[in-house]
């Protein structure tokens, strides 16, 4: 399982220069870090871990496979998108597509990259795309309601779950506050998630500072942490610019320029591990001589459901999961001494799988 993650933002702020950054960068490292262009606007990148290459060495494995994750390049949002400003209708609908949203703010100044609004703030920045968000949930929201009234009427139970939820929609997005503050409970989650509200999904901040600031942010991005943390939201400081020159060189000239600006990893590392946190995904390897693999579930996946993410009939004919730790696999240096050591475990189909978890499943074809 990957997910898909949609680059939003004003015009100016960096959107592009970042997306761009970001697959420059996949395919240069497409020998072990697959890549692919679905549309012009989308790329499938790889979520670093170094736990995959240090298994790798530790097995002997010949190929490494990361986890991956989609980024989008949303096009399109000015004010009014949420009446069809602009590319509005494709914007909105892009976004529908997507399991979270990197929103990126503009935290530099520079007379020389017009600001849409003539100022740079980026709360405002925020609060423009939110309201555009909202308006069109709202709209959606109502619309659904009217359509929904006639089964209603006729006793329809899964028509009346979702009068429920949407009128508990409807009611935050009145107050101006966001579908995603919306307490849900877990029967309801489901539910939820099928109907689709933009500002129900996960947000993201990208703080796109100038150069200078890239290793401890500004006063820009500090406002901006401050009103993530006010939300429960994320929030990541990067300097696309940086990025964009670092896509361009290779990997030992990409680490020496790094050091040179104060950083100890590239943004876009921390950028991806961010969007993989912030949708609570976690990640479980199968090693072996030809290939290590990294594969990506939701956290409190259990075992033949981690299974199925392989392959459908893994999880079919789950019989048990053969389980190494990732620290027992890499203290006790592999598969065969950590077996030897009694730390190999047989797990059933009621077992959570932990991040890092090294697992070899056995099922009936």
């Amino acid at each position: 399982m990957g997910f898909k993650m949609g680059i939003v933002g004003l015009p100016n702020v960096g959107k592009s220069t970042l997306f761009n950054a970001l697959t420059r960068t996949a395919a240069a490292q497409a020998a072990n870090f697959p890549f692919c262009t679905i549309e012009p606007n989308v790329g499938d990148v790889a979520v670093p871990d170094a736990r995959l290459d240090r298994l790798a060495a530790i097995a002997g494995s010949r190929q490494t496979i990361p986890t991956r994750m989609t980024f989008v390049d949303i096009a399109g949002l000015v004010k009014g998108a949420s009446k069809g400003e602009g590319l509005g209708n494709q914007f909105l609908a892009n976004i529908r597509e997507c399991d979270a949203i990197a929103h990126v703010l503009r935290c530099f100044e520079d007379d020389d990259i017009t600001h849409v609004e003539g100022r740079v703030d980026p709360v405002a920045d925020a609060a423009t795309i939110e309201t555009e968000l909202m308006l069109a949930d709202l709209e959606s929201v109502e619309r659904r309601l009217q359509n929904l009234g006639r089964k209603l009427r006729g006793g329809d139970k899964d028509a009346a779950d979702q009068v429920r939820l949407l009128e508990a929609a409807q009611a935050a997005l009145a107050e101006g506050r966001p579908a995603r503050t919306v307490k849900v409970d877990a029967d309801d989650a489901k539910q939820w998630r099928m109907l689709q509200l933009l500002t129900a999904k996960p947000v993201l901040y990208v703080c796109n500072v100038e150069e200078a600031s890239a290793a401890s942010g500004n006063g820009l991005s500090a406002q901006v942490a401050a009103m993530a943390a006010a939300e429960g939201n994320a929030h990541v400081v990067i300097s696309a610019r940086i990025e964009e020159e670092i896509s361009q060189l290779d990997a030992e000239e990409a680490q020496m320029f790094l050091g040179e600006m104060g950083l100890e990893e590239a943004g876009l590392d921390r950028l991806i591990r961010a969007g993989y946190a912030l949708l609570h995904l976690q990640t479980y390897f199968t090693i072996g001589p030809k290939e290590a693999r990294a594969w990506t579930i939701p956290a409190g996946t259990l075992a033949p459901q981690a299974a199925g993410v392989i392959h459908g009939d893994f999880e079919r004919g789950f019989i048990r999961a053969e389980t190494i730790a990732y620290e027992d696999f890499v203290t006790l240096g592999g598969e065969g001494p950590a077996k030897e050591a009694g730390r190999m475990r047989s797990e059933g189909k009621g077992y959570v799988v932990h991040d890092g978890d090294i697992l070899h499943f056995l099922f009936n074809t």
